[in-house]
């Protein structure tokens, strides 16, 4: 019985070649768009999953609660030893320090290779906690003594070619010679850490003394502390323990720092600690996948609909020749499953197919194997069973039901293929999800345009960063920026450490502004510059002077926020009086204040901010080049360059690009969302055609009957459209308070924001007016343009 059902279901869709290829299409990109955002959400889901005990491998992090909380994934250097010692809570405690893109440089005779990698400097016990692979090298614990390292499979190709890495050296930084221990496989790309060389952690001694010590003085974002804690622990009581820290070492402070254990698997969903996605945002596209299936089988609904009078013969004859309605029914149901299986294919084609161009659009790496797993075979399983039953049903009992001599004669009523109201409310369920989508898309790219093309407070056009080594003399450094300001094309030149718009450069350990006995009540962002910094950058000076020709270390320029948050009101009363940050790392009097600038994305508040012209803090040039001798500029610049560090890699970048990477997940949302609400749209065009193939029909004597009349092509199309643009109308009034309340949700995420303007949704509901009209236009001048004879044959 059910071979035959499948049998007469195959052959009915032969039958109607160009309804059933309608059908398959809207289906199959449904389903590719479900598949693809499958293979996204479980790309996420899988971070950090695959080391052994990851449920029990946590972070430290820091809150600094002042004027508002600042979250660090870091704690001080002292941190994870004095863990380690004090309490029984963790199997194992190491610590790590990240650098990117650091210098790399091997010898092969007279040939020397540089190459440019990111680093972590570990200690051994860290392999103990993360399960990397270790594919070759001298021991289970490779990295213990000083001066060693592991090193990715890839890089280990990248520099030494299908030779032996093990004993071999290369010089990290221009400082140290390390030598090569073992060999990794390369790092999945679903991991916290993405480093390509592990270095012993003592081999940070020569680097950087802060970070080797067991200091309590500070914090660096760089340093991150771990721990495999052992089962069953109470990580709320080990955190309120912890506060005996802050009573210990930092007394001042008690009430400002707060020690966090962050479990794994919960840092790459947690944006507070640069994380890699907000879980909201895989919820969302999970739901635009399901309203892409809801469109697809809204669809099939129609058009199958739309067919019941023609296949209305075939029901009567199939009745009087003994059929029950419950073999009708699942003969329909065959049908719709042998279209949803065909679609399910072709849009897993269609998935493969297109799956590089999203992996590179989007700087990922989702590979089709992820779809060989059992959680996928159930979640395809359930989407074609959920497809079939929603696409199947109404339309199977619709056509079961129909009386046998009504359907002979083929006179059936409205209610016999589906009455208005139904499929009106269908109708008006696409519109709904289209127009919030289209809504969406809208109000997100108003708020990236916002946010990038807004006056920032400082100029970022035509701005070229450069970094310069850590060894580098001052007079060395003096002498390139004088060389690299020859040059015609060359506007200005300064020696910086952290540009404006360069992100959070957090030094608010303390503040303690003209010997108040208290430090004060807020995080502080710092910047290093020369007397250039302000006129390279165009900040606008309000009070007191830049700093003198010669650099004076104890001078230092404020923002005006940080003025306000002394609380002093005139910019002037500031001038002259001393600051002390971060524990006498700097400290000096204020001699100049600059207008409030964005130096984070709109997410944040403009922060209090110093400039200091510290020389041993600077760790790049800012170039501002003129825009139309760029080519000319660059080439100076990097002869300059090149002549004066021939043993280091010159690498650049504009300004504008770095501050346009602020909003680069903002820009993927909006690609992401912009692809997908477009292939929700496209298929809703085939479900309105398919509704137009229905009204068409239904409409065939009356048309008929007005042309007869004398009724106008214009008329008649007039007629045809205005059912539809009514609906367009309801589903606008019923989307935009759905759309409105949800991006104002997402606009609540910004400090500085767009206004949800009303011509959006008018814009959002004539867009969808528009692409309607050009989808039903051909079909209401085809039926307009009908002999009204034939029409009314039957009459």
């Amino acid at each position: 019985m059910i071979k035959n059902y499948f049998k007469i279901a195959w052959r009915s869709l032969k039958k109607r070649k160009g309804f059933a290829t309608i059908n398959i299409l809207g289906l199959a990109l449904g389903f590719g768009c479900s598949i693809l955002i499958f293979l996204f959400v479980q790309h996420h889901l899988q971070y950090d999953n695959f080391h052994k005990n990851s449920d029990r491998i946590y972070r430290f992090n820091t809150e600094e609660h002042r004027d508002i909380v600042d979250y660090e994934a870091s704690v001080p250097p002292g941190f994870a030893n004095a863990f380690k010692q004090d309490y029984d809570y963790a199997e194992i405690v190491a610590k790590s320090v990240d650098r990117e893109n650091w210098l790399i440089s091997i010898e092969n005779g007279s040939e020397k290779k540089l190459v440019k990698a990111d680093i972590s400097f570990t200690e051994a016990d860290f392999f103990k906690i993360f399960n990397y692979p270790l594919i070759d090298g001298t021991n289970q614990a490779p990295i213990t003594e000083p001066n060693t390292a592991l090193i990715t499979e890839q890089l280990a190709k990248k520099l030494f070619g299908d030779s032996n890495p093990i004993n071999k050296d290369f010089v990290l930084e221009n400082l140290e010679t390390i030598r090569i221990t073992g060999v990794l496989k390369d790092l999945p790309k679903t991991t916290l850490i993405q480093s390509q060389i592990f270095v012993s952690f003592p081999t940070i001694k020569s680097y950087d003394e802060f970070l080797s010590s067991e200091s309590w003085g500070g914090i660096n974002s760089s340093l991150h502390g771990y721990a495999l804690m052992r089962p069953n622990q109470d990580i709320a009581l080990i955190e309120e323990q912890l506060k005996g820290y802050v009573e210990k070492f930092r007394p001042n402070s008690k009430n400002v720092h707060h020690y966090k254990l962050q479990q794994l698997a919960d840092i790459h969903f947690d944006e507070r600690y640069s994380g890699g996605i907000d879980p909201k945002t895989l919820w969302i596209f999970s739901l635009i996948g399901f309203f892409i299936l809801i469109i697809a089988s809204i669809n099939f609904i129609n058009i199958s609909t739309a067919q019941s009078t023609n296949r209305s013969k075939e029901v009567g004859v199939r009745k009087v020749l003994g059929s029950f309605k419950g073999q009708l029914f699942w003969q329909f149901m065959a049908e719709t499953f042998i279209v949803s299986l065909l679609a399910l294919l072709f849009g897993a084609l269609l998935c493969f197919l297109v799956l590089p161009y999203f992996n590179s659009m989007f700087d990922i790496k989702l590979s089709i194997k992820g779809l060989l797993n059992f959680k996928f075979l159930g979640f395809i399983s359930g989407i074609l069973v959920l497809v079939t039953l929603l696409a199947g049903s109404y339309p199977g009992l619709l056509l079961s039901r129909i009386a046998p001599v009504l359907a002979l004669k083929r006179k059936l009523s409205q209610k016999d293929t589906g009455g208005y109201l139904t499929r009106k409310t269908l109708v008006v369920t696409q519109f709904v999800i289209s127009i919030v989508l289209i809504i969406g898309v809208i109000v997100i790219s108003k708020q990236l345009k916002y946010a990038i093309n807004s006056d920032l407070g400082f100029e970022k056009e035509g701005i070229v960063m450069v970094e310069i080594p850590d060894d580098i003399e001052p007079i060395q450094l003096q002498g390139l920026k004088e060389r690299i300001a020859q040059n015609a094309g060359v506007e200005s030149v300064t020696a910086c450490f952290a540009s404006p718009g360069a992100g959070d450069n957090n030094w608010g350990t303390s503040v303690r502004f003209n010997n108040r006995p208290e430090v004060e009540d807020f995080n502080i962002q710092a910047k290093a510059g020369d007397k250039n910094y302000l006129n390279t950058f165009d900040l606008e000076l309000v009070a007191g002077r830049i700093f003198y020709e010669k650099d004076s270390v104890d001078e230092i320029i404020v923002n005006e926020d940080f003025v306000r948050k002394v609380g002093l009101s005139k910019m002037e009363d500031v001038l002259n009086k001393s600051v002390n940050i971060s524990n006498d790392f700097i400290q000096g009097k204020i001699v100049g204040v600059v207008a409030d600038f964005h130096d984070q994305d709109f997410h944040a508040n403009i922060n209090p901010i110093f400039i200091t012209p510290q020389p041993r803090l600077y760790t790049e040039i800012a170039v501002k080049i003129n825009l139309e001798n760029t080519k000319s500029a660059l080439t100076h610049l990097e002869n300059e360059w090149s002549s004066s560090f021939p043993d280091y890699v010159f690498e650049y970048a504009f300004l504008d690009d770095r501050v346009a990477e602020l909003y680069e997940t903002e820009q993927r949302f909006l690609s992401l969302i912009g692809i997908f609400s477009g292939m929700a749209i496209f298929i809703g065009c085939l479900g309105i055609y398919g509704l137009i193939l229905f009204f068409v029909v239904q409409k065939t004597k009356e048309i008929g009957i007005r042309k007869v009349l004398g009724g106008s092509v214009n008329h008649v199309v007039g007629l045809v459209m205005q059912d539809f643009f009514k609906l367009i109308v309801i589903a606008g009034i019923i989307a935009s308070p759905i759309a409105w309340y949800f991006m104002n949700r997402w606009l609540e995420n910004f400090e500085y924001k767009t206004a949800i303007n009303w011509w959006i949704f008018i814009l959002a509901i004539a867009i969808v007016m528009i692409i309607t009209l050009l989808t039903i236009s051909y079909q209401a001048l085809k039926a307009a343009m009908a002999n009204p004879v034939k029409s009314l044959r039957t009459e």
